[in-house]
Formats: C-alpha cells, sequence, structure tokens
C-alpha cells in the first residue's frame, strides 16, 4: 500500500508498471516481428541486435549529462513513431521499412534500458527492492501478451500490430515525462523524499543537502 498511498509514489508507480509493460511488448514484438515479414531472417536479426551497442552509448553518452526523463520520453516516442511509419510505407520500400523498424528497435531498447535506472532512483531505501520487482512484473506481463498481440493480429492484417506498438509507446513516452527528474539527487530515503522530489526546495533544507 505505501507504493500508492501518497500521490507521487502512486503517479510513479502507475506510470512506471506502464512504462516496463510497453517496453516489454513493443521490444518482444519488434524481434518476432523478423519472423513475420519479407526479406532475409538472418541479415534483419543481425541488424535488429545490432542496434543494442549504439543503443548503450547513447545511453551512458546522455544520461548523466541531459538527465534522465528526456531520454526516456524521446526513446519510448520515437519507437512509437518509428512503428507507426514503418506500417504506413509500402512493402515496395522493404529496405526503407527495415530502417525504420530498426529504429524503433533501437529507441525502445534505450527505453528499455532506462527504466531500470529510473524506477531504482524513484523509490525509497526501504520499498526500493520490492518497487523494482513489483513493476518489473509487468515486463513479464508484457512478454506474455506480446506474442499473442503480434501473431493474432497479424492475421487481420500485418501491420496492424505496430499501429498498436506505436500508440503504447507515444503515450508512454507522454506519461514519463510527469515523472520527476532525478539526475544529481540521492537516492531517496523515505517516502516524504519522493514526495519532494521535483517540488522547490526551500533555502535551509537545500543548504543541509549540499553541505551532506
Amino acid at each position: 500500500m505505501d507504493l500508492v498511498r501518497t500521490p507521487q509514489m502512486r503517479k510513479c508507480t502507475i506510470i512506471l508498471m506502464y512504462a516496463w509493460f510497453t517496453s516489454a511488448v513493443i521490444y518482444q514484438g519488434l524481434v518476432m516481428r523478423l519472423g513475420i515479414v519479407s526479406g532475409s531472417l538472418y541479415v534483419d536479426f543481425f541488424i535488429s541486435a545490432a542496434v543494442e551497442l549504439p543503443a548503450a552509448i547513447i545511453i551512458l553518452l546522455s544520461i548523466d549529462r541531459i538527465g534522465r526523463r528526456l531520454p526516456f520520453a524521446l526513446s519510448n516516442a520515437g519507437a512509437g513513431i518509428a512503428c507507426l511509419i514503418t506500417a504506413a510505407i509500402s512493402t515496395d520500400l522493404l529496405w526503407l521499412k527495415i530502417t525504420l523498424a530498426t529504429l524503433g528497435r533501437l529507441g525502445i531498447t534505450m527505453a528499455f534500458e532506462i527504466v531500470y535506472f529510473v524506477n531504482t532512483e524513484l523509490y525509497p531505501t526501504p520499498l526500493r527492492n520490492f518497487g523494482v520487482s513489483l513493476c518489473s512484473g509487468m515486463c513479464d506481463l508484457g512478454g506474455i501478451i506480446a506474442p499473442f498481440l503480434l501473431f493474432r493480429l497479424a492475421e487481420l492484417w500485418v501491420e496492424l500490430p505496430l499501429i498498436i506498438f506505436g500508440i503504447l509507446g507515444l503515450i508512454c513516452g507522454g506519461l514519463v515525462l510527469l515523472l520527476p527528474e532525478t539526475m544529481g539527487i540521492s537516492l531517496p530515503e523515505t517516502i516524504e523524499d519522493v514526495e519532494n522530489l521535483g517540488r522547490p526546495m526551500r533555502n535551509d533544507k537545500k543548504e543541509k543537502m549540499d553541505y551532506s
């Protein structure tokens, strides 16, 4: 109940659970989609897997410079936009579809890795392990739903799963902007610390934290 009792904790819990779910659905969905589209499965899978490295490099270069929230939002929104555009492009331009789908994989890979940082930094120490376990449990649910969502909808229209992925990603990109920024802030020790994240800090309290 501590995860949803106070406003800030409740907001963080709901958004993070949705972010974990979305990351798993889109990530797994884009990987498994390689088996139902035309082209070389091995080449497409290699290209899709190769974006893991630049995704990690971009995170390392940005997360401590511009913060967690903006890259988190842009990666989710970018993945969503890439999925929607990919669905709208004709199969005659297969190279362009593969390129955009790869960009979508890049974006959701970044989102999947950033959610680990954000989840641990937004919960107080007594609740951190349980909070991360609860929220990441939605990742397992997303992994279970992804194949059913992909293959069942693809029977109706092969691009329909991409539209669903795109909508999920765009919604997630907007929601994570509501989370407080945690760059340069000490890990919260109490629920009160979490509630005060993002709020203007009194001078005496700021001086005390700076001294610490």
